[in-house]
């Protein structure tokens, strides 16, 4: 692999004006709330909304590049590049997750706020900060009369949340006009301080590819009555007992060849005793992933698939035994492994046959792209441009992105979203205080001009 600590800068494009007002467009487009979820109760018309509001925050863009709807919710933009082959896919969804201010907010979720550098708000970070300095740098770029060495494709995804059929459908559509990206890029990893034990300074998370993602129904029946005479184990003791036979240990551990290169790379930033240790993990994958299983969290997700009960459902009154009771399991899949794998360890580890499990929906891991090529060598570049203190690393993806749906026909998708976010805007991501820095919102417009204004030309 390159080593991407030696990647040179990108050209750096002084012509290129920045413009002030990000900060207020990205509050307007949060005021929108196009919560995937609720899309039955609240119908198109916040989706239609935010597609109109671009039109007038980025006219620019909606004057020049070409337009289409694919579906109710996919935006796809075609911004004519000097080389029509081997185009460039910038992608982002601007839906959200449900959020209520009853969770503890300190500003109301929707309302858009803008307070000591900072804006605040459900989509912040997911992913409507990501799409904000896409348009930003594109428009900005069109403002200066700049022409990409090659097409560039635009793709916004509304249900990105809901598994991300519009999404499928624009790579579907670029498939069926005979479209071969030479690049994807997607929301993904970031900009990261002390990513992995004793490494020091910053660096920024390129992902490779994506684990996969699965929701699974566990579902119990027993025998109902009342609740003053239980008769053995009930449908809903069931269900406890097997999910709490789901623990970390379901699935054992195993460290793919990503985050060993991902560790390869990051060696480079630690001193001492810690570069030393994190390059032995670099050469014995078995340790890495014992090492990395050990420490919990993120660290432990990257080496294993990963299982969370998020819904139960059983009982209609306090004194009465429910006759069925159910709960939904969230499962990230990991490369090597797939959907259907997953199921059927799982039902090896319950060992219970009154208990049913069944696939709601799934998609199987990604394949992995090259950290090797000239794509990657782009995006590191782009990212020292914006961010110089932040070594380029690879790593996975723990989390399902609308990219997993171009990978069966590109060779080259990667995930990055250019803003710095700490682990406290991480957790936010999907919970309570969603925000992201201005500082942050100008340096990914950095990138992205970056990373446009020196692609290589086209075939």
């Amino acid at each position: 692999m390159a080593d991407p600590s030696h990647v040179p800068p990108a050209r750096p494009d002084t012509a290129v004006p920045r413009r002030e007002g990000a900060p207020a467009r990205l509050a307007r487009m949060i005021r929108i709330p196009t919560v995937s979820a609720e899309r039955d109760a609240r119908g198109q018309g916040p989706f239609d909304e935010f597609a109109a509001l671009l039109g007038e925050l980025y006219p620019r863009v909606h004057s020049t590049l070409e337009r289409e709807r694919i579906t109710e919710l996919g935006l796809l933009y075609r911004w004519p590049g000097a080389s029509p082959s081997a185009p460039v896919v910038l992608m982002a969804h601007y839906d959200v997750v449900p959020a209520s201010e009853d969770d503890g907010w300190h500003h109301r979720p929707f309302d858009g706020v803008i307070e000591d550098g900072v804006v605040h708000g459900r989509g912040a970070l997911d992913d409507k900060g990501p799409l904000l300095v896409i348009l930003e740098a594109v428009e900005d770029l069109l403002a200066a009369g700049f022409t990409p060495a090659r097409d560039v494709y635009l793709s916004f995804g509304g249900d990105e949340e809901t598994y991300g059929g519009a999404a499928a459908a624009i790579a579907r559509t670029l498939r069926d006009r005979s479209i071969t990206p030479w690049l994807v890029l997607d929301e993904g990893g970031a900009v990261v301080e002390a990513p992995l034990p004793f490494v020091r300074g910053r660096a920024a998370m390129i992902g490779l590819g994506e684990k996969g993602v699965a929701t699974f129904r566990i579902r119990a029946r027993g025998d109902g009555g009342h609740a003053s005479a239980p008769r053995g184990l009930t449908a809903i003791g069931r269900i406890a007992r097997a999910i709490g036979r789901l623990d970390a240990g379901t699935f054992a551990p195993r460290a793919t060849p990503t985050v060993t290169r991902m560790i390869r790379a990051l060696a480079s930033r630690a001193p001492g005793l810690g570069g030393v240790l994190l390059r032995l993990l670099a050469s014995a994958p078995p340790l890495t992933a014992r090492v990395l299983a050990r420490l919990g969290g993120e660290p432990a997700a990257l080496v294993r698939t990963t299982i969370a009960a998020t819904l139960a459902d059983g009982g209609s009154a306090a004194n009465v035994l429910p006759a069925q009771a159910s709960a939904t399991l969230n499962v990230r899949i990991l490369p090597g492994e797939t959907v259907a794998t997953s199921l059927a360890r799982i039902r090896r580890r319950i060992r219970d046959p009154k208990v049913e499990v069944e696939v709601i929906e799934g998609s199987d891991p990604s394949p992995e792209s090259s950290a090797d090529g000239p794509q990657f060598a782009a995006i590191a570049a782009a990212s020292r441009t914006a961010f110089p203190d932040a070594l380029p690393a690879p790593y996975l993806m723990m989390q399902a992105s609308d990219s997993r749906h171009f990978h069966r026909h590109s060779p080259a998708v990667f995930r990055f979203a250019p803003l710095e976010m700490s682990g406290e805007e991480r957790a936010a991501i999907h919970g309570v205080d969603e925000r992201v820095e201005i500082a942050s919102l100008e340096r990914g417009r950095d990138f992205h001009v970056a990373l446009l204004t020196n692609l290589p030309e086209g075939d």
